[in-house]
């Protein structure tokens, strides 16, 4: 018998009956959840789930670089987006401004580190700037998720965040920031009190780390 290792296991995509599983948890905790084919489904789905005109903010994230999504939202000028904003800014004369607007955008969209069968959303971040949006400080949140995040657990989530997603965002960010990731900021998201605020688009491909 071959076994897999947790990496081969962690970047397969999850079977369709654990992504109906997931998304019939989520939608218990209080969560929007669509599923979709892929990430082109999800980029045209974005256009119809933001309006135009609204601050938006889009966490780091390969899964947002890979489906264009990020540079539709910060470079189409149907929003007012946040990023390009925030990185002409001083981060040190302007670190209290900067703070405000990652914490309070009116649309925050990112992805996760893993996605758990029983309706949880795990995100690690090395910063935690963009977790109050994500928490809560956000009016609305959009989460696109590839297949390959869905997990039995929380246990087994944690374990995929540090044993795969952690070693891949590294090396990203080795290249982009010449240092790597850490994991200093874990936010377990189990239910959205408000309900209509949170979405997921989850994808039956694999996409992102």
């Amino acid at each position: 018998m071959t076994t897999l290792t947790p990496a081969t296991s962690f970047a397969d995509p999850a079977p369709a009956q654990h992504l109906e599983q997931a998304a019939t948890a989520l939608r218990a905790h209080g969560f929007t959840v669509e599923i979709l084919d892929d990430a082109a489904a999800a980029r045209a789905r974005i256009k119809d789930l933001i309006p135009e005109g609204v601050s938006v903010f889009t966490g780091a994230s390969e899964t947002l670089r890979l489906s264009g999504i990020d540079e539709d939202i910060n470079s189409s000028g149907r929003y007012e987006a946040l990023k390009p904003r925030l990185l002409a800014m001083d981060r040190v004369a302007q670190a209290d401004e900067i703070r405000r607007l990652l914490a309070s955008p009116d649309v925050i969209v990112a992805s996760a580190s893993a996605l758990t069968e029983t309706g949880s959303l795990v995100v690690a971040s090395a910063s935690g700037s963009q977790l109050p949006g994500y928490a809560g400080g956000a009016a609305y949140a959009i989460w696109i998720v590839g297949a390959q995040k869905v997990v039995p657990d929380l246990s087994t989530a944690l374990r995929r965040v540090e044993e795969h997603a952690l070693p891949l965002e590294s090396a990203r960010a080795e290249v982009a920031y010449g240092r790597p990731s850490a994991i200093n900021r874990l936010l377990i998201l189990n239910a959205e009190p408000r309900p209509g605020r949170g979405t997921v688009l989850l994808l039956r491909e694999a996409i992102g780390f």
